[in-house]
């Protein structure tokens, strides 16, 4: 399988693909690619209605420009903590990106989540996710009050007063309650829909299979929830002795 970053022609085999409606696994396949590579690609420029090759291509060769600029070099370049290799890192969060962004996360959301789960401590301040995103502290604001809303990041004061930005382990726990519940406030309101409609008409029994659908997914999903919760804080092993030490996060 080949490696290195895509050329300009494999860019316009995808972009044909795209036009004829093929899968991403299929262009994968026929690009003798990963199929992450190729959904990574799509939704880094543009996605798949308006992805075009030729300016996918010259996003990628300015992206690569500024991480040369922005890359430190030479013999005091800081090593990532256990080891790391800074590229893998980096591939492996904008397949996270990607993946988030596939989910229906807006890619600013997407991003700013990247950078916590990915964080050793799980929580970052807004200085540090504006030094490590290169965007404005405006942006950083915007996000972590609509990821707050969605109950996927929390804040908190540190020692020193400042606030941080957490996703720590009881964060996707209280999400899953959280669209268990909207799940049922939408098949409440279906089911007002029924008396409104007339029961018995077609429109009302479209709306009480909605309502009844909804309420066996809201109960399975807490039942998992409450079942799966003590995975959440689950002891991994720790890291051999040898193993770099890490170093803070903003570092």
């Amino acid at each position: 399988m080949p490696g290195g970053r895509l050329t300009q022609q494999e860019r316009q085999q995808i972009a044909l693909g795209l036009a004829d409606g093929d899968a991403y696994a299929e262009i994968a396949r026929r690009l003798d690619r990963p199929t992450s590579t190729i959904t990574r690609e799509v939704m880094r420029n543009g996605g798949p209605t308006a992805y075009r090759a030729d300016l996918a291509h010259r996003a990628t060769e300015r992206r690569t420009h500024r991480r040369r600029q922005a890359a430190p070099v030479g013999p005091h370049t800081p090593a990532l903590p256990y080891g790391r290799d800074a590229e893998a890192v980096r591939e492996y969060e904008e397949t996270f990106v990607t993946v988030l962004m596939r989910s229906g996360v807006p890619k600013m959301l997407s991003r700013v989540l990247t950078c916590l789960y990915t964080s050793d401590t799980g929580s970052l301040t807004a200085s540090e996710l504006v030094e490590r995103l290169q965007v404005s502290p405006a942006s950083i604001s915007k996000a972590i009050t609509m990821l707050e809303t969605m109950t996927l990041v929390r804040r908190e004061r540190d020692e020193g007063r400042r606030e941080r930005y957490v996703v720590d382990d009881d964060i996707w726990y209280q999400s899953m309650i959280d669209s268990a519940r909207s799940n049922n406030q939408l098949a409440e309101t279906a089911r007002q829909g029924v008396a409104v409609l007339g029961p018995g008409t077609p429109a009302a029994a479209r709306l009480e299979n909605i309502a009844r659908f909804l309420d066996f997914t809201a109960e399975s999903i807490i039942r998992a929830a409450e079942q799966a919760r003590e995975v959440l804080y689950a002891k991994t092993p720790a890291p051999p002795a040898d193993t770099v030490r890490p170093a803070p996060d903003h570092e």
